[in-house]
């Protein structure tokens, strides 16, 4: 298993304020404990509102982490080359955009998300009510590649997401607790017949300022949605879009 978005608090690293709100502690070893038994062997470090882009966290969570675990990051508008290509060696394979709980100037947005696919080939992340994706079309028409957090969010917005789905982008299947969908097995699948390789499961651990946390109860809302494509949704279709490298076999 593959889990395309965790969030490493780790107490060693300061947190920025968010809206008046900081989160508990979360380190490696209490994400190890709370999924210990679903095999998971490889994941998404999501670099949170409250961590800046002071990029250090995460440099050490994936030094710890090993093989398999990649990171995506908030750049600083005045990232080097340098900075993205230091951040690309050590694992980062995306850049993250919090729409929901930041200002962004878009054009900027758009600048940096082009600047890193050019440099690095990450493709660019977006954390957004889906009902705004229409206002996000002229950014979406000039981006190589874009996922989408939490199953975009909202009912309301479900209509938009299938259409950037249709034209490629891809779905986080995360977030259960935070989203404000009615019927989260038919958005699962509404998603998943439009395209079978969009969705990419992640546990959004530990949760901070969602109703609840992951659930062994959300898995089975994931295979009674996409069936046979359950080990892909699971794992492959993260593991292809994050350029995950399979190991070689030993001799």
């Amino acid at each position: 298993m593959f889990d395309a978005h965790v969030h490493i608090l780790d107490p060693r690293f300061p947190l920025v304020e968010n809206n008046g709100y900081l989160p508990e502690h979360y380190t490696i070893a209490d994400y190890r404990a709370r999924v210990d038994g679903f095999g998971v062997d490889g994941g998404a470090v999501v670099t949170a509102s409250y961590q800046g882009t002071d990029q250090a966290y995460l440099f050490a969570a994936l030094q710890e982490l090993g093989p398999g675990w990649v990171g995506v990051c908030q750049l600083d508008a005045d990232a080097t080359d340098e900075d993205i290509l230091a951040l690309d060696r050590a694992g980062v394979r995306a850049l993250r955009f919090n729409l929901r709980r930041s200002a962004t100037d878009m054009q900027r947005l758009t600048t940096q998300a082009l600047r890193a696919w050019d440099l690095v080939g990450w493709h660019a992340e977006f954390y957004v009510d889906a009902s705004l994706l229409l206002s996000l079309e002229p950014v979406f028409k000039k981006l190589p590649a874009v996922s989408i957090d939490h199953l975009g969010m909202s009912t309301r917005g479900l209509p938009y997401l299938l259409n950037l789905v249709e034209r490629g982008a891809k779905v986080k299947a995360t977030g259960f607790g935070r989203a404000t969908i009615d019927d989260v097995g038919d958005a699962l699948r509404r998603v998943h017949a439009v395209n079978p390789e969009a969705l990419m499961f992640g546990t959004d651990l530990p949760g901070t300022r969602a109703r609840r946390a992951f659930e062994a109860a959300d898995l089975d809302l994931i295979a009674d949605a996409v069936g046979d494509d359950l080990d892909a949704v699971l794992g492959g279709n993260a593991r292809a879009f994050y350029r995950i490298t399979p190991p070689r076999p030993t001799e």
